[in-house]
């Protein structure tokens, strides 16, 4: 099958999972700024998304976006050093033309699978999962499973975590940036007019997304949660 035999089907495959990711990230940075504005309006957010069958199945879903995503990231970059072989070790400049965050995309999403992991310890293991346990009979405490704003307090509080998120947002905003137009450069859309179009909407986009995370960790961490 083209799509995991030849480099061009790899190429697309990250390009679609990632443009998917990027759309859940959409919605997952509007959700969370509801809870700057209304608690209640985000716990019922919470309530609807919790261990529901369309959340499940959503979820699941979005577990196999990133997982099919991360493979074949580490896919490519395999191949690509494979086939630069000793060569990748006697350019010790940057080539002109090419930004620090193509060149360090693994890096970056190292970065992004870690914050991603802590991400889900922090939230998905005390709202979503501890709802899954109990629907299979297991004695779980779910007393704040669909508080969202409780989680948020609790994680933001801690500057530790802050900061973690905010680096994690960092790495994730390099990432989103070079990946945007990346995408759209290998599925097509990459004539002389729209590339440079492309690169400025995908920066200004992943800006926005990235700052619409970065305000909630800075607003639960620095006011508490409530207006400084």
């Amino acid at each position: 099958m083209w799509l995991s035999n030849s480099s061009i089907g790899r190429k697309v495959v990250m390009s679609v999972t990632g443009l998917a990711l990027i759309l859940f990230l959409t919605f997952h940075m509007a959700m969370n700024l509801v809870a700057i504005f209304s608690a209640d309006a985000y716990n019922m957010i919470c309530e609807f998304l919790g261990a529901n069958w369309y959340a499940l199945v959503a979820t699941a879903g979005l577990g196999a976006l990133v997982v099919i995503h991360i493979i074949y990231a580490f896919w490519l970059t395999m191949q690509n050093r494979a086939a630069r072989g000793s060569e990748r070790y006697a350019v010790s400049a940057k080539p002109k033309g090419v930004e620090w965050a193509s060149q360090n995309m693994l890096v970056l999403g190292i970065i992004v699978l870690l914050g991603l992991a802590l991400h889900l310890f922090n939230f998905w293991a005390k709202m979503q999962l501890p709802e899954v346990l109990h629907m299979l009979g297991m004695h779980v405490d779910t007393a704040n499973v669909t508080n969202g704003v409780y989680h948020i307090q609790n994680t933001f509080s801690c500057p530790v975590y802050s900061i973690l998120y905010l680096v994690w947002l960092a790495a994730l905003w390099f990432h989103l940036t070079h990946g945007f137009w990346s995408a759209l450069h290998t599925l097509g859309w990459n004539n002389k007019i729209w590339f440079e179009r492309w690169r400025m909407i995908g920066n200004i986009y992943s800006t926005i997304v990235v700052l619409g995370f970065a305000v909630v960790v800075l607003y639960y961490w620095l006011c508490g949660g409530s207006c400084c």
